[in-house]
């Protein structure tokens, strides 16, 4: 279930998940008819450790105003030790996203298990939020 904003600015939010527990989450949240923002762009990953820093740059280079990486839970990663793995990376391109001026805010990840459907809508609308305080992405053609 997706939910539209009337505010204007809707951010746009690729959104990285791993096709385990993050996929079975957004299942969980359709089952329930959990609301949450439209402006996702779902790409499935076999793990969260496939997340390269290129992908996550490149996500925003393509004007993605915010960037999610949603895997397990921290223990319960099918692969043992990817979602640490992302989560290193993602700490990395925090950095370098302050360092080139777009912000570290910009970037999160999120940790859920299957029947978390409305953990994982609320990870969406926080972010949503987020990125509606901090404007479009300046990357961003017109």
């Amino acid at each position: 279930m997706t939910e539209q904003s009337n505010n204007g600015f809707e951010p746009e939010i690729t959104v990285f998940t791993c096709i385990y527990c993050a996929d079975m989450a957004i299942d969980t949240a359709g089952a329930l008819r959990i609301k949450y923002p439209a402006s996702i762009k779902l790409v499935k990953l076999p793990c969260t450790g496939k997340t390269d820093v290129r992908y996550l740059l490149e996500a925003f280079e393509q004007g993605a105003d915010g960037v999610c990486i949603v895997g397990c839970p921290i223990g319960n990663c099918h692969h043992v030790h990817g979602n640490k793995h992302a989560m290193a990376r993602v700490k990395y391109t925090k950095q370098l996203l302050d360092k080139i001026g777009l912000g570290s805010g910009r970037l999160e990840m999120y940790f859920v298990s299957g029947g978390m459907g409305e953990t994982f809508a609320n990870a969406v609308r926080e972010m949503t939020e987020r990125l509606r305080a901090l404007g479009p992405n300046p990357l961003k053609t017109r």
